[in-house]
């Protein structure tokens, strides 16, 4: 017998994972300036992605999680490149994407809006 309650008994509070999310933006927006807190919000992410299973959070919790590996292997190419010249290109445009995930997750979140698949 289980003991794990199934999605119709589980409580979800939403507000908490509405919470979360916004720190796991204001994480990676911070991370331009203290790099540690790229790897905080990625924990953050994969630590609360079951809870926010099925709401509308679940959106936000994978687009941030997408965000991390993406551009981290951005980040990782463009560190790789960066001493032949087309780094600094991909840092940049690496930069310029970061910054949009963060600003369009964040504002989606603040409307009460899922993130697209």
């Amino acid at each position: 017998m289980s003991t794990m309650p199934d999605d119709s008994q589980r409580h979800v509070d939403l507000q908490s994972l509405k919470n979360i999310a916004t720190a796991v933006y204001a994480l990676q927006a911070v991370s331009f300036f203290l790099g540690i807190t790229y790897f905080i919000a990625i924990i953050l992410d994969y630590v609360k992605l079951d809870d926010a299973r099925g709401t509308w959070l679940e959106s936000h919790f994978r687009w941030q999680i997408r965000t991390f590996w993406f551009g981290l292997l951005w980040l990782a190419l463009g560190g790789i490149t960066y001493f032949i010249g087309i780094g600094w290109f991909i840092l940049f445009a690496a930069a310029l994407w970061l910054i949009y995930r963060i600003i369009k997750g964040w504002l989606n979140l603040n409307d009460g809006k899922p993130m697209p698949a």
